[in-house]
């Protein structure tokens, strides 16, 4: 990465969004080149594309230029609108892949946010709607985003590969977040889960919840699985189930674990059972990792303590997975930022080397918001 002036150049596909996000957050233009050039078909993916197209919808001024081959973008931000808006996603990504850029936007329009998006609900690659709303919500009131506004509603469930989903998000606007101290995780307390099924039997989310139960029983007492099966005009396109769980913990933090069914006409069939067994696995592994926030959202935590006011704000995570180690360089390239990272042991309790990081916030503020 070389930048000129104050442009920021980059190479490659790889964290195309993030790049994005952080490009509109800082006002900073930037050139992404060489986008999949030795691809058989090389230039942006049609759910980049449709990134960007969300991106435009959610601004007022933004310039963005793509060559014929769609190998080079440059990007010029423009100003946070908001609004009420609707989008249709890719059914290449789930609906989770934009999310977690609104996530990041979102408290900083000019407008509040409503936004109904439509396309696949839960797949395989990215978060699945269920998750976020049980781990990125609460993260995000922690910093001061909260309301009765603030909310993500699932009104239809579409798999892949013929999507058919649909979610509403809302999120209030918040002039400055607060500082915060996320150091003691505290102990699991219960587990809470979702297992849907869409377009197959029903008795196929009860099968789900007996098998994840198998291994989580012999844990935790509180554990409460709904299964959700729905038919019908809110059932999507494809058949497919999967299963979500959370483990909260006595200092109110969220630790999540998923899994999805094979989309269909693609690779082996997936037993109800492997599943449910597999995710509770799958659980158990994020616990040990520990820290108070799980993979998915570690991210966005480091964002948001980015963005929050010149105060220290600490936050204790297992360990990094890569693409937190290559957001932290985004970040230090676009807000100048860099964290104090200390590597953490807890002799009283077992698991994973956990990683204590303090930063001092940029005190981002709200420009856009109108003073009442």
């Amino acid at each position: 990465m070389a930048s000129q002036g104050n442009c920021l150049r980059y190479e490659g596909c790889n964290f195309f969004r993030h790049r994005i996000v952080l490009s509109t957050l800082s006002g900073r233009p930037v050139k992404i080149q060489g986008i999949r050039v030795k691809d058989e078909s090389p230039g942006i993916r049609d759910f980049e594309a449709s990134s960007i197209r969300l991106m435009d919808k959610i601004t007022n001024g933004t310039r963005i230029e793509i060559n014929e081959t769609g190998t080079s973008l440059y990007y010029q931000p423009g100003l946070l609108s908001g609004g009420t808006l609707e989008h249709d996603c890719n059914i290449q990504r789930s609906i989770g892949y934009y999310l977690e850029s609104l996530f990041c936007l979102a408290p900083f329009m000019k407008l509040p946010l409503k936004i109904t998006l439509r396309g696949v609900t839960n797949d395989q690659v990215d978060p699945s709607v269920d998750t976020l709303k049980a781990t990125a919500i609460p993260l995000m009131k922690k910093f001061g985003v909260d309301g009765e506004h603030f909310e993500l509603k699932i009104i239809k469930r579409g798999m892949p590969p013929g999507g058919g989903g649909e979610v509403v998000f809302s999120c209030p606007v918040r002039k400055l977040l607060r500082p915060v101290q996320l150091t003691d995780p505290g102990k699991i307390k219960r587990i809470r889960g979702v297992a849907y099924s869409v377009r197959v039997s029903p008795q196929i989310g009860n099968r789900i919840v007996d098998a994840a139960r198998s291994v989580l029983n012999q844990y935790l007492p509180d554990i409460y699985i709904h299964t959700d099966h729905l038919k019908g005009v809110n059932s999507g396109k494809s058949p497919g189930f999967g299963l979500s769980l959370v483990a909260e913990t006595t200092e109110g933090c969220f630790l999540s674990a998923e899994l999805t069914s094979n989309p269909q006409g693609q690779g082996s069939t997936v037993l109800p059972e492997d599943l449910g067994r597999n995710c509770a696995m799958l659980l158990l592994e994020e616990i040990y990792k520990g820290g108070y926030v799980d993979s998915v959202n570690q991210s966005l935590v480091l964002l948001l303590m980015t963005l929050g006011q010149q105060d220290v704000s600490k936050v204790l995570l297992g360990p990094l997975s890569p693409y937190t180690i290559e957001f932290l360089r985004h970040l230090r390239s676009y807000f100048q930022i860099m964290f104090k990272m200390e590597s953490k042991t807890f002799e009283e309790r077992k698991g994973a080397e956990k990683v204590l990081l303090t930063c001092v916030g940029v005190g981002f503020s709200n420009l856009c918001k109108p003073v009442k």
